[in-house]
């Protein structure tokens, strides 16, 4: 795919989507970090059903070390692997508390030393909390990268250098959440809505049903 195909493909998704947005409810970086935390294997509607009834509750480092492993439990239960994840959480909660006066740092590196957090969060925080033109590429963003050939790849870190290399400076702020949406909704694993697709006479990817 040559810079111009990459060009028209974001200007397009920019187009229908001016200012995207994470579907992860949260209102301070650390909650930010909570929800992402909790989101692994897990669905947005889902970790956002338990975090309106965690977060009013507690939604600081302080509050979700004083609540405790047990006490955060509670109330994410309904979340896959709940037990682990609220262990994560607390951990990062009291490291947070104890190292870092109870902020998230804008760190990538600090980041990945949280319990739970794997590059992928890390870049979610990063971008979406603070800013930054990272690449969290979970498995919607490999699949489209791969399928319409923005930035095809064997692992997810060789897609994320790719993206980060060709996708237009203008473009990478936001990229990685209307790659995501692109994915959750248009380009599905199973059946992609080719037919409703905005960029489809752009996409490598040869739908038999068109």
């Amino acid at each position: 795919m040559n810079p111009q195909k990459r060009h028209e493909i974001f200007s397009r998704l920019q187009a229908a989507n001016p200012e995207p947005k994470t579907e992860l409810e949260y209102s301070t970086p650390f909650e930010l970090l909570a929800a992402v935390l909790l989101s692994a294997q897990a669905t947005d509607k889902g970790v956002n059903l338990a975090t309106r009834k965690l977060f009013p509750v507690a939604n600081t480092p302080q509050a979700i070390a004083a609540l405790g492993v047990e006490g955060v439990e509670h109330y994410i239960k309904t979340i896959g692997l709940f037990r682990s994840k609220a262990k994560h959480l607390v951990e990062t909660a009291i490291i947070l508390r104890d190292q870092y006066n109870s902020e998230v740092p804008a760190d990538r590196e600090a980041l990945e030393q949280l319990p739970g957090v794997g590059r992928k969060t890390a870049n979610v925080v990063l971008n979406t909390a603070f800013g930054q033109p990272t690449m969290a590429v979970d498995t919607h963003i490999f699949r489209v990268s791969n399928r319409t050939g923005i930035a095809p790849g064997k692992t997810v870190l060789e897609v994320e250098k790719k993206l980060l290399k060709h996708v237009p400076k203008e473009f990478m702020l936001n990229a990685h959440h209307w790659l995501i949406l692109h994915g959750r909704y248009v380009c599905k694993a199973r059946s992609p809505d080719c037919a409703h697709c905005s960029i489809v006479d752009l996409c490598d990817f040869k739908p038999k049903n068109l």
